[in-house]
């Protein structure tokens, strides 16, 4: 079964994310734990914790249909130790905030080496990260989201996500979010039903299935391999539609949350209609 949402507003507490995504008809839905342009955030009450889990319990939400984001502001792959210090601490507050709602996974961009160390050593930071912040959490997956490689940021060829899957001690907890506007101009052309098999016939390879936990489906405004993140919403973009349609009718991305992030927020309940309208066997 295809679960398919977007990223809702969780403004007045997180309790309201639950409200807000069955109010667009989403069967899934991400958001922001806390304030995602803040390094300090207060700490989430008793009772915003219990109306988050009821609300999800009255909507019929699972916690594997749900992908919370941690802060933009994170970059756990910091050359600079103290900017990684406080990285980290984020991080590990945003796994816990996931462990006491309930949830089992939180999405993250791996991190960039702002030109100052290699991608290799970078990416052993990335790495280094997650093993600190699973070893003081239970439960939560950390979900590695694939990057445009815009600037200096990682995570741009399913090389790197595998890296960081070979480095983190408990495979258990660790898993990959793919982006489709993101994939295709990092260079993975999904704009045809030839280039989608090709793809991900390469991504089973290198990472596999079995660590695909969510995905975020979005058009780009920008063509393949300009590595630029620039989303579009459906429809409008470079990438096309057949994408999309082929996702929907593939049982590999069925069980997983499916999350809009295009930009037009006004029109999430057509897409989401749109996306299911795009299945054969309904």
């Amino acid at each position: 079964m295809k679960y398919v949402g977007a990223h809702i507003s969780a403004s007045g507490g997180v309790e309201n994310a639950p409200v807000n995504a069955h109010e667009i008809g989403a069967k899934a839905f991400a958001f922001f734990t806390k304030n995602q342009r803040q390094w300090l955030s207060p700490p989430l009450s008793i009772k915003s914790i219990d109306a988050f889990r009821n609300n999800c319990e009255r909507y019929g939400y699972k916690p594997f249909q749900i992908l919370p984001h941690d802060s933009y502001l994170i970059n756990l792959g910091n050359p600079e130790d103290e900017a990684l210090r406080r990285s980290r601490a984020s991080f590990n507050d945003e796994m816990k905030r996931c462990e006491l709602l309930g949830l089992d996974r939180l999405n993250f961009h791996p991190g960039s080496h702002l030109g100052k160390i290699s991608e290799e050593e970078s990416l052993d930071r990335i790495a280094e990260s997650v093993n600190i912040a699973l070893s003081k959490t239970t439960g939560v997956i950390a979900v590695i989201e694939n990057t445009a490689g815009q600037g200096t940021n990682l995570g741009y060829r399913f090389e790197h996500l595998r890296y960081l899957i070979d480095r983190v001690y408990d495979k258990t907890r660790i898993g990959v979010c793919i982006d489709t506007c993101h994939a295709f101009t990092s260079g993975y052309d999904l704009s045809t039903a030839e280039g989608f098999q090709t793809v991900f016939a390469e991504f089973d390879k290198i990472i596999g299935f079995g660590y695909l936990k969510g995905m975020h489906l979005n058009e780009s405004k920008k063509a393949l391999g300009t590595r630029v993140d620039r989303h579009d919403n459906l429809g409008k973009g470079i990438l096309g539609d057949k994408i999309f349609e082929m996702i929907m009718n593939d049982t590999r991305f069925d069980g997983i949350p499916l999350i809009l992030e295009t930009p037009e927020e006004s029109l999430w309940a057509e897409e989401i209609k749109y996306l299911y309208s795009l299945q054969k066997n309904k």
